[in-house]
């Protein structure tokens, strides 16, 4: 059995006890067995779970859990007759700003963005980053006429675009970087995941 053992200062510590019971000669029970330490052990797990799906960078979920959350958008727009629309956002010139400022630089301009995006959609919305200078947003329930489906991603797209136009200071030199979107919609039509 594995359990987790709460310390006086609050943290928290993983046991695995592993014991059989025998039977004493006056009825009792008496258990017999060991107990482990695996604190380091589920700390190994929770980062490579980490690591399958969110990105190392920015913390934001990888193509892997969008896909997976995607997938289960799709199944929820059917079974409630909602729209979702997918943002594709690409950074313009991220490359020249690698080139002339370095790579540490450009891992704080991905992060930002990535923050920036979080603050531009609703809780039941996802922000991933595909790797490099992609990202993409996915909107879910979203209103199931396509026209004002699409006027909501729209407008979450025109916010997106004030947000990341909006000046990066790196120790006190102002950068600008400019996203590229791309948006598509997806409701009860049958498309597949891979199409989108």
């Amino acid at each position: 059995h594995e359990y987790r053992l709460v310390q006086a200062d609050g943290s928290i510590r993983w046991l695995y006890g592993d014991a059989i019971p025998e039977r004493e000669p006056d009825g009792s029970v008496l258990w017999c067995g060991f107990i482990t330490d695996i604190t380091a052990r589920k700390a190994s797990e929770n980062k490579i779970e980490r690591l399958a799906f969110f990105d190392d960078l920015t913390g934001l979920p990888n193509r892997r859990l969008l896909m997976d959350r995607l997938q289960s958008a799709m199944l929820t727009s059917v079974r409630h007759k909602e729209s979702g629309a997918l943002l594709f956002i690409d950074l313009d010139n991220f490359k020249d700003l690698n080139d002339t400022q370095g790579h540490d630089v450009g891992d704080v301009l991905l992060q930002r963005v990535g923050e920036r995006l979080v603050g531009c959609v609703r809780a039941v919305d996802t922000v991933a980053r595909l790797g490099g200078d992609e990202f993409v947003v996915m909107l879910a329930e979203l209103d199931a006429a396509r026209d004002e489906a699409a006027a909501q991603a729209e407008s979450v797209g025109r916010k997106i675009l004030a947000v990341l136009n909006q000046p990066y200071e790196f120790d006190g030199v102002e950068h600008h970087s400019t996203p590229s979107i791309g948006v598509t919609l997806f409701d009860d039509s049958g498309q597949s995941v891979e199409e989108l």
